[in-house]
């Protein structure tokens, strides 16, 4: 694994720009509208069907830290109980919700979530977004996910970026986004839950691709601007620098950590963490690297530990996904 860096460039960026935001739900708000997008939206492979925030305006900006004061109309959006803890089993969804806050308080939310059913109650599909744009009805399907690359093949080539689990690839989500689910707004059954022709279809994708060693060139359509990391087995973590760092749970996946002053562990302590959880569970763990900032332990930099077997297993996975 890599020696931690001093600042690495998007969490320094987030720090300097968000690093005043305590509110956990704020700060995830915050990394969905100004982090990178993970495509490209000028790359011509698209299309023109890649989908913006656009830059922040300094209203939006006051508007957030006004929001981190007063967070109970974003926690209530979110059903957040009186625990704090967000009752989300899915990131997605998550990131989903926050979004729907975002736009529907900039008054462009027509529907999200608008789902289309068969004559027989067969869901065929799911409208993440339908908003306003001027007089036109716009069409946003919506994603953020995370994936390691997978380093037996060609770094250009987006099925060899593969989710934690194993479950999915980078190149069979843009796949599904592109040729199915941003065509649903043509689909006959659509037109009996659409207020109006759909105008446009477009995705908006953020993310985080991390990388064992060395970082290629990003796969044609990628941005070159995306959020990244590094990705080591145990054994490399356990053989690497001493550090602090911390797992990070699931919901915390998107923006940079910010912990309290003792929160962290050190290298061996938190490989003995992750040797418990590997020993019941092959997924994956994600891990900040902590440094102290202001009184808090701040994220420089992250990264995902993975099982010793891990690297095989995901071989195997995109030699399958590549046969196709």
């Amino acid at each position: 694994m890599p020696a931690p860096p001093e600042s690495a460039g998007f969490q320094s960026q987030f720090r300097q720009r968000w690093g005043h935001l305590h509110d956990p739900h704020v700060r995830t708000l915050a990394w969905l509208l100004d982090a990178p997008d993970l495509l490209d939206a000028s790359a011509p492979c698209w299309q023109g069907r890649i989908a913006g925030i656009g830059a922040l305006s300094a209203a939006t900006a006051d508007w957030l830290t006004a929001l981190d004061r007063a967070p109970a109309e974003l926690h209530a959006f979110l059903a957040i109980p009186p625990s704090g803890i967000a009752p989300f089993t899915r990131l997605g969804r998550y990131a989903e919700k926050l979004l729907a806050f975002y736009l529907h308080r900039q008054g462009c939310l027509v529907a999200h979530g608008l789902q289309v059913r068969a004559d027989a109650g067969t869901t065929i599909g799911e409208f993440d977004f339908l908003l306003r744009d001027g007089a036109a009805l716009v069409h946003w399907e919506f994603a953020t996910k995370l994936y390691l690359l997978e380093p037996s093949g060609d770094g250009r080539h987006a099925d060899y970026f593969v989710g934690p689990n194993l479950a999915d690839t980078l190149g069979a989500k843009i796949r599904k986004i592109m040729d199915r689910q941003l065509a649903l707004s043509t689909h006959p059954a659509a037109q009996a839950v659409l207020p109006e022709p759909v105008a446009a279809a477009q995705a908006l994708v953020k993310g985080w691709l991390f990388y064992h060693g060395a970082t290629p060139l990003p796969p044609s359509g990628v941005s070159g601007a995306h959020c990244r990391g590094f990705w080591c087995t145990l054994d490399e973590f356990r053989a690497g620098p001493e550090l602090t760092a911390a797992i990070l749970p699931r919901l915390d996946w998107l923006a940079p950590a910010r912990l309290p002053e003792l929160a962290g562990s050190s290298r061996d302590a938190l490989a003995a963490q992750l040797d418990a959880r590997f020993a019941g569970d092959h997924m994956p763990q994600l891990v900040a690297l902590l440094a102290p900032h202001d009184g808090w332990m701040v994220e420089i930099d992250r990264g995902f530990v993975v099982p010793n077997d891990w690297r095989r297993r995901a071989a195997r996975r995109t030699a399958e996904t590549c046969a196709k």
